[in-house]
């Protein structure tokens, strides 16, 4: 068992490591921020990464505080599912799932339940997980952007 320390340095060394993986493939060594992640220009979508005990996560999360917008951004996400999975294959689809902080988002998210942060000799199976599939799950991203931003700036609902 670790110290909440320890976890803490785990962490933190863990996703030093996983910037410096970044930096080292061809395709993002040349930009200045490797991931879209919260920086998606949409109002009430984030793509993020998580690591854990439990494995390795890539989400694409819908956390718009008006739950009729939330509702109509995930329908338009099933409606765009062929193209959405052309890319971000054998996804899991969550409509109503609760954070540990007991809000309410929608996910689409892939998950590598085979890996465990705290197992140093892992880390290379998680980046390859994470860099992998949160690529897939951009392109996928930038051919539904638009019409998601329509829903998040659509003043009526």
């Amino acid at each position: 068992m670790y110290s909440k320390e320890e976890v803490k340095q785990i962490r933190k060394d863990f996703w030093t490591a996983f910037g410096e993986f970044c930096q080292q493939l061809p395709r993002y060594k040349f930009r200045h921020k490797p991931w879209i992640l919260y920086n998606t220009k949409v109002k009430g979508v984030e793509m993020k990464f998580d690591a854990t005990r439990d494995g390795a996560y890539v989400i694409f999360e819908l956390n718009n505080r008006n739950p009729r917008k939330r509702a109509a951004m995930m329908e338009l996400m099933r409606q765009y599912r062929i193209i959405v999975e052309e890319h971000f294959k054998e996804a899991i689809w969550e409509d109503a799932f609760v954070k540990e902080c007991g809000t309410e988002v929608s996910r689409i998210y892939k998950r590598n339940p085979d890996l465990n942060i705290h197992k140093r000799e892992q880390w290379h199976d998680f980046f390859v997980f994470l860099s992998k599939n949160m690529s897939m799950l951009e392109k996928a991203f930038e051919q539904v952007k638009e019409q998601l931003e329509e829903i998040a700036n659509d003043g009526t609902m």
